[in-house]
């Protein structure tokens, strides 16, 4: 299964200037939750926003640069190579950025989708989910609180298959 994972505003905003609008400490845990002993697929931007990489999981890179080469990752030029090299785990994430969702829209099996509940100014977007292709399965909802500064949904999508 290939699952895209993300937290997006109301607006699809992702992010600014290579880094999240909002701090969601129960979103990461979810996110780590989900990943963790897993691929996790990406651009090299989102990647160069990690301050380390991420425990236990296999990173693959997506960039055009043939010569980047970090320690601990695999380096691929695309997204259909980023597939190939992950296929041995039968649930892998494709993590971001804005390219790389647009591009894995088409791949998807299922969309993990934090709503964030405002809206933002962003240089970088989630695309828009189709409701004629895709059919959210599950909701969560948790209110804003003294951790989290905006109410937010977890939505579980999948693919329509009719």
């Amino acid at each position: 299964m290939i699952t895209m994972i993300a937290a997006a505003a109301e607006n699809n905003a992702l992010g600014k200037d290579n880094d999240l609008v909002w701090h969601l400490p129960d979103d990461f845990r979810r996110f780590k939750r989900l990943t963790s002993d897993h691929y996790i697929i990406m651009g090299r931007k989102t990647f160069e926003t990690f301050p380390k990489l991420l425990p236990d999981r296999t990173h693959v890179v997506i960039t055009r640069q043939e010569d980047y080469q970090p320690k601990g990752v695999i380096v691929v030029q695309s997204l259909v190579e980023a597939l190939k090299v992950s296929k041995l785990d039968p649930q892998v994430f494709i993590i971001g950025g804005g390219e790389i969702y647009r591009q894995g829209m088409e791949y998807a099996d299922r969309i993990e989708l934090t709503r964030v509940h405002g809206k933002f100014d962003a240089d970088t977007f989630f695309p828009a989910i189709r409701e004629d292709e895709w059919k959210l399965i599950k909701e969560e909802h948790h209110p804003a609180d003294d951790k989290h500064k905006y109410a937010f949904t977890y939505k579980t999508y999948d693919r329509r298959k009719d």
